[in-house]
């Protein structure tokens, strides 16, 4: 099998966003989609795109590092 960063979706109340993509993302979503759903059927690939953004989130080490001195930082009251 195919080794995908995206390995399963996480069943959680999602927060509705509308977004418009470029037609190549959409195209490579569907592709996505079909590799990781293989024989059970053709997934929603709308359902990938949070979980990409979380696996880009993790992986930028910039973010990570501002994250953690924003909650390093003493909050000013």
């Amino acid at each position: 099998m195919t080794e995908l960063k995206i390995r399963e979706l996480p069943d959680e109340k999602p927060v509705r966003m509308t977004v418009a993509l470029p037609a190549d993302i959409h195209r490579d979503l569907l592709a996505y989609a079909a590799l990781l759903s293989g024989s059970a059927g053709a997934m929603d690939p709308a359902r990938l795109i949070a979980p990409m953004l979380r696996q880009f989130m993790m992986s930028d080490k910039g973010f990570a590092r501002a994250r953690r001195q924003v909650k390093a930082a003493p909050s000013a009251k």
